[in-house]
Order: C-alpha cells, then sequence, then structure tokens
C-alpha cells in the first residue's frame, strides 16, 4: 500500500511534498509534470530521511562567457612590428 506525500513548508513559502523512494519510482514522471506546470518541489527520502529533491528547472541569467569580450579590443594594425618605447628587457 502506498503511502500518501506529506506537505511541508520549503524556503520561500512554497510547500513541498515527501515521497518514500519507491513511491517516488512508481510517479516519477507524472510528478515531474507537476513540477513544470506548477512549480511545486518534492523531497524523496529513504528510510524516512531526505536524499533527493526535485525542483523546478531554472535557466541561468547571467550571458554566456563566449563572446562576452566581442568588441571590447582595440584594433592594431601592425601585431607583429615592435612596439616604441624602452622597456627593463632591453636594458
Amino acid at each position: 500500500m502506498a503511502r500518501k506525500a506529506r506537505a511541508h513548508p520549503a524556503p520561500g513559502g512554497k510547500r513541498s511534498s515527501r515521497y518514500a523512494a519507491a513511491d517516488f519510482k512508481a510517479r516519477c514522471l507524472e510528478l515531474m509534470d507537476r513540477v513544470r506546470e506548477t512549480g511545486v518541489e518534492y523531497v524523496v527520502t529513504k528510510h524516512g530521511k531526505p536524499v533527493a529533491k526535485l525542483v523546478p528547472f531554472t535557466e541561468d541569467a547571467r550571458p554566456s562567457f563566449f563572446g562576452s569580450l566581442k568588441g571590447s579590443v582595440l584594433k592594431y594594425e601592425r601585431p607583429f612590428d615592435p612596439i616604441d618605447g624602452a622597456y627593463d628587457i632591453n636594458e
């Protein structure tokens, strides 16, 4: 006989329900759909102790690192010509 999930308050005012691992395994796809649709969170337990948490996925708000410096380098017409000026290495 499957046990019912118990609701518990989660950080941020959301409610989370606890499921024993065996019950979670039997209802996993259904619970994932519910998380996507409603944003509810589920805690998976083994022997009454929390072991995993199913939460809604959110994209990172920060932009990608690749391409982030595009346009920030000044154009240098002769990259292989020596740079004018005195340097310690020449002394």
